[in-house]
């Protein structure tokens, strides 16, 4: 198990998958390269455990980081596993998730290692628009990993031990951690990198069920229905109170008031996320003159005017 995380990499795959529905694909895949002494080493399934599983009923292909294999560090089979995920899932038009916990590129692999981040990305880009693609990160991603969640069409944070990074945060000119710790997840949250920030690993696991469960598997799919259980034709009496917060609105007029909100700490004078109507999940963009509490009182308000954060909030949501 990661010394950053409270589940293993195996664990992580059978908490978010329905039970006993699992299927490992390369177990005994393992690392080519002996330079550097790495013929001595053991790191099983590569430092990556790969397959598929249902989610709700829903095909979904998976790979999940193993920390104590070598760090987790990606080599040249490691990538080579995750690449041949994303074949599978494109031929079948299923989602793809991925379960960061990660050390980074393995330095004794070299050019391979290199090598391997980009057949991932060409993956990544081959997949964009075609199938959902998921990125959770529970211990860290640094570098290159942080290029793979930034390509994924949603990314979800772990509170506490997730970090998300490019550079060190000393790399900025007078920065340091303590003064402000740029791969934290109190810091993604408001800078809109992530889309949503968890404060537990089973907090997430079950954001990532219910989102798999309001998407459809494909670009070509229509199945993002379920039957609707609502009065289609109830009153919203309270609507007209709800003008200054968009997010009251769209929750009051979703089909049993559901809405799965996209950056929640981001821009918050944009509300983006998810709705569900008459049973179809429906996109919801609406931007907000106050953010109110359950008792309908301002405790935030804005001056209505669309903001830089704001638009960028909403487009990246649009594509």
């Amino acid at each position: 198990m990661s010394n950053t995380a409270q589940l293993s990499a195996r664990e992580r795959i059978v908490s978010l998958l329905d039970d006993n529905s699992f299927v490992e694909v390369g177990a005994f895949v393992t690392k080519r390269n002996t330079n550097f002494n790495l013929q001595q080493k053991e790191i099983p399934a590569d430092g990556v455990i790969t397959g598929y599983g249902v989610v709700g009923g829903n095909l979904v292909y998976i790979y999940s980081q193993d920390a104590t294999a070598m760090g987790g560090s990606i080599g040249e089979m490691h990538s080579k596993k995750i690449a041949y995920i994303y074949d599978l899932a494109l031929k079948v038009g299923a989602p793809v998730i991925g379960l960061i916990d990660s050390a980074g590129m393995r330095l004794q692999e070299a050019t391979d290692a290199l090598n391997g981040f980009g057949e991932i990305y060409q993956k990544q880009a081959l997949a964009s628009g075609v199938i959902p693609q998921i990125t959770a990160i529970f211990g860290n991603s640094g570098g290159g990993l942080a290029v793979m969640a930034s390509l994924s069409d949603f990314s979800f944070m772990e509170e506490n031990n997730a970090r998300l990074f490019v550079n060190s945060p000393n790399a900025l000119l007078g920065n340091y951690k303590e003064k402000l710790d740029t791969s934290s997840a109190k810091f993604h949250k408001t800078a809109g990198t992530v889309d949503y920030v968890g404060e537990s690993e089973a907090d997430i696991i079950q954001k990532i069920r219910e989102l798999i469960s309001i998407l459809p598997n494909n670009n070509e799919d229509d199945d993002s229905y379920e039957e609707c259980t609502d009065d289609l034709n109830r009153l919203v009496p309270q609507l007209s109170s709800d003008i200054g917060d968009a997010r009251k609105a769209l929750v009051d007029i979703s089909d049993n008031n559901y809405f799965f909100e996209i950056k929640e700490g981001y821009g918050k004078e944009m509300v983006v996320g998810f709705i569900r109507l008459n049973g179809m999940t429906v996109g919801a963009i609406a931007n907000r003159t106050e953010i109110q509490n359950e008792e309908g009182k301002a405790i935030e308000k804005f001056d209505g005017s669309l903001t830089t954060a704001g638009c960028d909030k909403a487009a990246g949501f649009v594509t």
